[in-house]
């Protein structure tokens, strides 16, 4: 009796060394890299701005 429970007390024990799941950490190889394809377009529209001040300025009269 006391050889069997010892022989279960190993079996348990293996088994339940062979089933602890790991975690492993691993550093790539290579460098990571990110590819930002980015288009940025602005327009500034300055001259509409001074004609639309110089129709609505005081002396107009709209207002």
């Amino acid at each position: 009796m006391r050889l069997r429970n010892g022989l279960a007390a190993l079996a348990l024990g293996l088994i339940s060394v062979a089933c602890t799941p790991t975690v492993q950490l691993a550093v790539p190889n290579e460098p990571i890299n990110i590819n930002l394809n980015v288009k940025i377009e602005h327009e500034i529209y300055i001259k509409v701005d001074k004609e639309l001040d110089s129709m609505f300025n005081e002396s107009s009269g709209l207002f």
